[in-house]
């Protein structure tokens, strides 16, 4: 570079170092008192760190090290506030859509959404539209699908689980999970169908909350390219559902699945969903279903397996109702309302081991919490482990006690599985359905043994048993 060139950019570039500089400061000062914590490495920030030592442990060392109530950080190259305990959750909940909104990792957008929704996927969704979510989730409209799930849950025990002497729990629950909704959502039942969505779907999974490089090979990319045979594959669905509405054909599942209401409903302006929509909240609830909702059937069952004196209890609660059952009777609402101990189980088994870690959220303007500021534009993340393993709220939290849900239950904003707020999960209800249908199946029919004692857990998106969970099945009667 000669000297007149090297002057030029000088000029340039001083003065606009210069000015950034005290941008920078400006905005800094203006929000000097920031949470405490650190943002790590340049890039990479706190994301090896929060990878090696897993979500509980990385957010209670940081807690004890900066602040119990909120500390910084850097994920997924993002500013975050961490909110921590009853109080934190609170907060997060309360604010929806004063202080905060809904925000995906661009990851996870990017491997689910079509590109036209990345930028604004979750703001544009009318008031009416996420109300009809919860609507066709909520317990009376869910009713009709419990014999579907029993008939499906025998089914599957039956070619799956009772020919073998030892099963592997972890990859079975996702295969019944994720046919169960290809087939309550969508009406897909034929198994190459099926496949079609589950293969590239494995991929979106894997890759969804990845660190995001665009690189053949990467897990990224493998999401990214399993999102799209998702997508494509669910417009061929949408397309022909659509088809058969329109020429009214009164097929069994037109009209019945949630596919199908979603092609009715109009919003506030009667104007009906796009396809791009429908397959948006398609996607999310099968995310649920492939991922959470198979890892809340898989850590029921493994703790089952390791406390004979709990799988006793739910045994003899299951039992009882199954003396009111005929040989091919399925169950009813009614038998899932007496389930009580069982849900109790379960819902120790959510604390214990929470499929989703937390969720996160965006600031749309600067706010103060705990006496530090947040600025507008940071990422917050509020997370299951600084409740559900607090003493404070859960004495002797390593115990497992489904007594703790008898009575009033846990304290407000302390037990945190499904979230809370506006943005509570709208499939709480259906993974309750979905988990005590596949508990009264397997207790009725086996007695559980781990087949590793130890096995460890390893953390992906959900805590995942690292070698799929083997049981050895013991058949009543036998």
């Amino acid at each position: 570079m000669d000297s007149s060139l090297a002057y030029i950019v000088t000029l340039v570039v001083f003065p606009l170092s210069i000015s950034l500089i005290f941008l920078i400061r400006k905005r800094n000062s203006s929000c000097a008192n920031l949470p405490p914590g650190t943002s790590g490495w340049p890039m990479v920030g706190e994301n090896l760190q929060f990878a090696l030592l897993g979500p509980q442990k990385f957010v209670n060392d940081r807690m004890k090290k900066y602040s119990p109530e909120v500390f910084q950080t850097s994920l997924l190259g993002e500013k975050m506030a961490i909110f921590c305990g009853a109080q934190g959750n609170k907060f997060l909940f309360t604010n929806e859509n004063k202080l905060l909104t809904s925000w995906w990792p661009q990851s996870m957008k990017k491997a689910l959404l079509f590109p036209e929704f990345v930028e604004n996927s979750l703001k544009e969704v009318s008031a009416l539209k996420r109300s009809f979510m919860h609507d066709i989730l909520k317990p009376e409209a869910l009713k009709q699908y419990i014999p579907v799930m029993d008939a499906m849950a025998r089914e599957h025990i039956e070619k799956e689980w009772t020919p073998h002497k030892e099963v592997k729990v972890f990859p079975l629950s996702k295969k019944y999970t994720f046919d169960l909704a290809c087939r309550l959502f969508l009406s897909v039942v034929d198994p190459d169908h099926i496949k079609k969505l589950a293969d590239p779907f494995h991929l979106v999974t894997n890759g969804m909350f990845s660190v995001p490089i665009d690189f053949p090979g990467t897990a990224y990319n493998g999401a990214i390219k399993g999102g799209k045979m998702v997508r494509q594959e669910l417009l061929k669905v949408i397309r022909q559902r659509r088809k058969e509405l329109m020429e009214n054909k009164e097929s069994e599942a037109a009209g019945r699945d949630l596919l199908s209401r979603m092609l009715l409903v109009t919003d506030e302006d009667g104007q009906f969903m796009s396809e791009m929509e429908i397959s948006n909240n398609i996607i999310g609830l099968l995310v649920a279903s492939y991922e959470t909702t198979s890892t809340a059937v898989t850590f029921v069952l493994k703790h089952l397996a390791e406390l004979p004196h709990i799988y006793k209890e739910v045994l003899r609660e299951q039992t009882e109702i199954a003396k009111t059952k005929g040989p091919d009777d399925l169950l009813t609402w009614e038998d899932i309302e007496k389930m009580k101990y069982s849900w109790n189980v379960a819902r120790e088994s959510l604390r214990v081991t929470p499929p989703a870690q937390g969720a996160f959220r965006e600031s749309v303007t600067d706010f103060t919490y705990a006496g530090f500021t947040v600025p507008k534009g940071w990422k917050t993340f509020w997370t299951v482990h600084t409740t559900h393993k607090n003493p404070k709220y859960f004495p002797v939290p390593e115990k497992f006690d489904p007594s703790r849900f008898e009575g009033s239950g846990p304290a407000p904003y302390t037990f945190v599985p499904f979230g809370g707020g506006p943005r509570m999960c709208p499939g709480k209800e259906y993974a309750r359905l979905e988990v005590l249908v596949f508990m009264y199946r397997i207790v009725t029919t086996f007695q559980l043994e781990k087949a590793i004692p130890n096995e460890k857990i390893v953390y992906h998106a959900s805590p995942v048993p690292a070698n799929g969970l083997p049981v050895r099945l013991q058949p009543h009667g036998r």
